[in-house]
């Protein structure tokens, strides 16, 4: 028996309508998309980390989702995991002509435009619609989302030809939020929202992966702030009753340990 064949068998037991788990048997497609989701995130943040050896795990837990729903469909007759695992065959087959057929590209960027022209065909064939932001998922994360939408408008043309004018954006849009909050303006959540888009647009243009950029940036928060609360407590200072100058100092003492290459919290990661 192979393991994926010892993992579907196992799901079926946990499914079986007599002998099978009670939560496991209650879950349905609504239920489960929350646990897949913090999976995904799981093996982010694994990856995030450097916890290579707890990776298999993590991904064990998130192949689990998909042989979860695939026995589910399998239960009312839509499909089941072998047809999971041809469709994706099948798909990758067929967005690599260049591997699999007779198609050539010469760098990365040639292929990433052949990829997306072939996935708006699918596109089409699928939904038989033509609108360029089609099939963009709602439920991605902000950041994930504004970078997909603006770069399926970029592919039809709708983008600043250099990085200038996306700084001349957030400048304006940095311009507008300040003047809403200033008048106390009930379009502040709006403005906002339009600067982090601009921001997100900035890091498109310039090659960087917003959402990690903001992973990592949250990450360095935390680990100076832990600085400051070490420090603090060694010095027999509890952070709540610390004054602003007292935590300034800290935080400025990690970010030059940060900046001489070392970790300010080498256990934290």
């Amino acid at each position: 028996m192979t393991t994926i064949e010892q993992l579907l068998q196992i799901m079926d037991r946990l499914r079986d309508p007599v002998q099978g788990c009670p939560w496991d048997r209650a879950q349905t497609f609504g239920t489960i998309v929350p646990h897949t989701l913090e999976e995904a995130y799981e093996v982010a943040d694994t990856i995030e980390r450097e916890r290579y050896e707890d990776l298999p795990g993590e991904l064990g837990d998130l192949l689990f989702q998909v042989v979860f729903y695939a026995r589910m469909a399998q239960e009312r007759g839509w499909f089941d995991f072998n047809t999971v695992v041809q469709s994706i065959c099948d798909k990758l087959v067929h967005r690599h002509p260049h591997v699999f057929g007779e198609a050539t590209v010469t760098d990365t960027h040639t292929q990433t435009l052949a990829w997306e022209q072939l996935k708006e065909q699918e596109r089409r064939e699928k939904n038989n619609k033509t609108g360029v932001l089609d099939g963009i998922p709602l439920a991605l994360p902000a950041l994930t989302r504004a970078t997909k939408l603006q770069k399926r408008a970029a592919h039809v043309g709708f983008d600043w030809p250099t990085i200038e004018p996306v700084m001349d954006k957030i400048a304006e849009e940095l311009g507008e939020l300040e003047d809403a909050i200033h008048r106390h303006s009930p379009h502040a959540e709006a403005e906002l929202g339009d600067l982090l888009f601009a921001c997100v647009n900035l890091a498109r243009h310039a090659g960087i992966e917003p959402e990690r950029a903001l992973r990592c940036a949250n990450r360095r928060f935390a680990e100076r702030f832990r600085y400051m609360e070490a420090k603090l407590r060694d010095a027999g200072r509890d952070i709540r009753s610390a004054t602003l100058a007292e935590m300034d100092t800290y935080w400025e003492e990690a970010k030059k340990v940060e900046e001489a290459g070392g970790s300010v919290l080498p256990s934290a990661r």
